[in-house]
């Protein structure tokens, strides 16, 4: 992940329109070029946290960061309309660890999906991680983040889109439960799972039966299965 540091190198970065991950500005820290930075980022749509100043110094490798480092994207993030035109889009409710991205974006492409769709806050980013993890599938897979996931289930659902949550307290397994087009996949993050708020966004919740003791696939395994199950189907349909 490149790490850019001091007042003028982020504020040319912001309004040349790099991709930034997001921008930390050290507690405490203030002026005018600063708040500049943080209106920029927030014209982009760059979220801004602000972080104690040792925090700043670890990232730059250095305590003369003049209160400001960002962190550079791997990918510039797509539009939300993008999400609107796929029969297949899947949303993230806060997955964290970014070799997890990675791996459901690059199976989200190899299933057919149209786009991702990813939460602006507690979740990782498109990172060099993520890029890494997704062995291409980044240049070929809208991934698009929003400030709000129960908001973005609302905006799917206006377009028509049928929303299919995966939890181990789903009433039907996903392999016997019937995809309705355009179809919405939704995906907790690790351990936690589903946010309740996200759960009655769903049409339905489906699970997958477990033969062992353990209650649950890693995320990224799970969404494995039940992307290639909804291909399976659509190929059948086909």
């Amino acid at each position: 992940m490149a790490i850019l540091s001091g007042i003028h190198p982020i504020s040319e970065a912001l309004r040349a329109g790099r991709p930034l991950e997001r921008v930390l500005v050290a507690r405490g820290a203030g002026g005018p070029r600063l708040q500049e930075i943080i209106d920029l980022a927030r014209r982009a749509s760059v979220p801004v946290r602000f972080e104690p100043r040792a925090s700043l110094d670890r990232l730059a490798g250095s305590p003369a960061h003049q209160g400001v480092v960002a962190l550079g994207a791997a990918k510039r993030y797509a539009d939300f309309d993008a999400a609107g035109e796929a029969e297949l889009v899947v949303v993230l409710d806060g997955v964290e660890d970014p070799h997890n991205l990675g791996a459901i974006i690059r199976t989200a492409h190899a299933a057919g999906a149209g786009a991702v769709i990813v939460p602006e806050r507690r979740a990782a980013g498109v990172t060099d991680v993520v890029a890494k993890a997704a062995a291409g599938a980044l240049e070929h897979l809208p991934v698009t983040r929003v400030t709000n996931i129960n908001r973005a289930l609302e905006g799917l659902k206006e377009r028509g889109f049928w929303i299919y949550g995966l939890d181990e307290r789903g009433a039907e397994t996903y392999d016997r439960v019937e995809y309705a087009a355009p179809t919405a996949l939704v995906f907790g993050g690790e351990g936690a799972g589903l946010h309740e708020l996200a759960r009655k966004h769903c049409d339905a919740l489906v699970r997958i039966p477990m033969a062992g003791k353990i209650s649950s696939l890693n995320v990224s395994v799970a969404a494995g299965v039940v992307l290639f199950e909804w291909k399976r189907r659509r190929s059948k349909a086909t």
